[in-house]
């Protein structure tokens, strides 16, 4: 199975060849994958070199001819560093991107923190108007990578991993899918935290909801599931714990319920390691997850 991030270059150098609007901006990284569209489309795949401030700065100025940009780096390098970027050239301008992020949380554990991004969805929060897309598996990422691409001109966020699901589940770009329905309270898995969720809750009469599109926050799907299992809910994010708290909270305003946000924790990790042990000392593994949410949702 190929990886998201190579499904990623598949699809947007197809969509490079049959719409004439899609632009492609890099900052070096990521630029091999489109050695060849870029022979075919000079004008439309740009290298800006490692400068990812320009690199948010020149996908807003396509922008505003008519295109439709498309950015990518890493995550820290996408949201993080150039955030003045994304905060003003993209939304003070109003126009819009879709930004492209790889590496994830800590998807490549020995580039060390300074290529690790937990907190880039909980960051885009703060700025009005964006839709966050965290598919958990290649043929997800293929079809809300379209979406965002068709997206007309709106500022769309999709968060690549090399953490990915056995299976992929249908998605549409809004809605929560429900995958598996209990009685005693809620369980949200977000995008690549759906196999961990589901072997962890094995046995326990929760509903699990799976989660790929994350901003806008389906509000319904969650009140709708509640309404059957309780209002305790879990999430399980694949980024900085409690960044949906917030937004399940709002959902569930009018009605007495507790929250429990379950994710990448603050401390930073000094040593290298694995995923696999970075996922463990998050909690996020399936022995820990089953603890957590068991002690949390069943009496």
């Amino acid at each position: 199975m190929d990886t998201m991030r190579e499904r990623f270059t598949t699809v947007v150098s197809r969509l490079l060849d049959e719409d004439p609007r899609v632009a492609v901006v890099l900052a070096e990284i990521g630029r091999d994958g489109f050695t060849e569209a870029a022979h075919r489309h000079p004008d439309r795949v740009v290298n800006v070199g490692i400068r990812e401030q320009l690199l948010v700065g020149a996908g807003a100025g396509l922008a505003l001819t008519g295109l439709r940009p498309v950015l990518h780096t890493f995550a820290s390098f996408l949201v993080e560093r150039p955030f003045e970027q994304v905060k003003l050239d993209l939304g003070h301008q109003d126009v819009g991107a879709v930004l492209v992020s790889a590496a994830a949380s800590f998807d490549w554990p020995a580039g060390g923190y300074t290529h690790m991004a937990p907190g880039d969805v909980a960051l885009l929060d703060t700025l009005d108007g964006w839709t966050v897309h965290v598919p958990g598996h290649p043929d997800e990422a293929e079809t809300l990578l379209r979406h965002a691409v068709a997206a007309g001109d709106d500022k769309v966020y999709v968060r690549l991993s090399l953490q990915a699901n056995r299976e992929a589940l249908p998605v549409d770009a809004e809605r929560f899918h429900t995958v598996r329905q209990g009685r005693s309270g809620v369980v949200v898995a977000v995008g690549p935290m759906l196999d961990n969720v589901l072997a962890a809750t094995e046995g326990l009469d929760v509903t699990v909801l799976y989660a790929t599109t994350v901003r806008p926050f389906d509000a319904a799907a969650l009140r709708r599931a509640t309404g059957a299992a309780g209002a305790d809910v879990v999430l399980v994010e694949p980024y900085l714990a409690g960044t949906s708290t917030a937004a399940a909270n709002d959902a569930l305003a009018d009605v007495p319920h507790r929250v429990l946000g379950l994710g990448v924790g603050r401390g930073e990790l000094r040593r290298y390691g694995t995923i696999e042990e970075h996922v463990t000392a998050h909690g996020l593994d399936v022995r820990s997850l089953r603890e957590r949410v068991g002690a949390f949702l069943i009496p």
